[in-house]
């Protein structure tokens, strides 16, 4: 079962049924929706044409939109980036695609040097209105080159909008949001659960606010105290958070668990109020600790809520090493490591 979806197995759609889709299908389908709604849109990088994509998110699109927009690329993600902030200076609306997280290395200098300065450079005469596609993560064994969170590298770029879904509704709803967003997004796919979370996706055109994360598991008031957490993740690891809530709920623990979905700008509003409804948290994130997404959060949790926090904060992550291969799922942090964590600041 995903997260705020029912547990109604898929079948065929209907006329008044909900239809129940994957993330890969939900992506898909807000790239559809949107190439059709804004004739500016170009959907270009490696095998995104004919393939479809590495993972398949862009079948079907240069089937029906052909050369001119969807538009496979040579294997230079310097290449693909620049190509598309010059289209978006032109007026057009790229959307490249980065085949993993982990290649867009050789990119990094277009993305911060230029598409997220473009905007202040220009003193507002010039913005640079595209998203970067790319999955995220680990999980499919595809060792250190396939597998790195890479983003806190962006959350600390000025000037860039950083989007991690968890689920496809909020995945073809961030996506839509995004793309209609007049600033740069970086938009970080979690490929472990691209066919894994399924849920309940509306037909048609809506949107998900960016910076605005959800609370997917609530705490009520008189509950919290003692024995509440709250617990910060998004991406892949929601689940495993969703996992070991469970484990620590049969121990008399109850968490309230927030999706942060758009990392940053991050909706700090609803990270105060949970924490200060709970007086504990904890963050769950892939990537390595030092310097992680985590330890921002735990800063402005310090600064917002120091006197309403009944225990230290706690980070749950990935290690401060590569990405390792056959060590997978040691590197993770998974429900396993994340239970000790959950009971431990509950009984400080």
């Amino acid at each position: 079962m995903t997260v705020n979806e029912s547990k109604t197995p898929h079948a065929p759609h209907a006329s008044g049924a909900p239809r129940v889709m994957n993330m890969v299908q939900a992506i898909n389908e807000a790239l559809h929706l949107e190439m059709k709604r804004d004739e500016r849109m170009i959907v270009l990088g490696e095998d995104v044409g004919r393939v479809g994509g590495v993972f398949r998110v862009t079948q079907g699109l240069w089937d029906e939109f052909g050369d001119d927009r969807v538009i496979d690329t040579p294997l230079s993600e310097g290449g693909i980036l620049g190509t598309a902030i010059g289209m978006a200076l032109y007026g057009l609306v790229p959307v490249p695609e980065v085949q993993f997280a982990d290649f867009i290395f050789p990119g990094y200098d277009q993305i911060v040097s230029e598409l997220a300065k473009m905007r202040w450079r220009s003193g507002g005469e010039y913005s640079a209105k595209m998203v970067v596609r790319t999955p995220v993560g680990g999980g499919i064994r595809g060792g250190l080159y396939h597998s790195q969170s890479p983003e806190s590298l962006f959350i600390h770029v000025a000037g860039l909008k950083v989007v991690c879904p968890s689920n496809p509704h909020d995945a073809k709803g961030l996506l839509l949001a995004a793309i209609r967003d007049p600033d740069p997004v970086l938009f970080f796919e979690p490929k472990r659960i691209y066919r894994a979370a399924r849920g309940e996706v509306p037909e048609g055109d809506y949107v998900v606010p960016l910076s605005k994360a959800k609370v997917v598991r609530e705490v009520d008031a008189a509950d919290a105290g003692r024995a509440a957490v709250t617990i910060l993740a998004w991406g892949a690891m929601l689940y495993e958070a969703i996992a070991a809530a469970d484990k620590a709920a049969e121990q008399g623990i109850q968490c309230e668990i927030v999706d942060l979905r758009t990392l940053w700008p991050v909706d700090i509003d609803t990270i105060v109020a949970s924490v200060k409804k709970t007086g504990r948290v904890i963050v769950v994130h892939e990537a390595p600790k030092t310097c992680g997404f985590g330890a921002e959060l735990i800063a402005l949790i310090n600064e917002k809520c120091f006197l309403s926090l009944e225990a230290p904060p706690v980070r749950v992550t990935g290690f401060d090493t590569p990405f390792p291969y056959t060590l997978e799922m040691d590197y993770l942090p998974l429900a396993h490591r994340i239970l000790p964590a959950i009971t431990e600041t509950a009984r400080y």
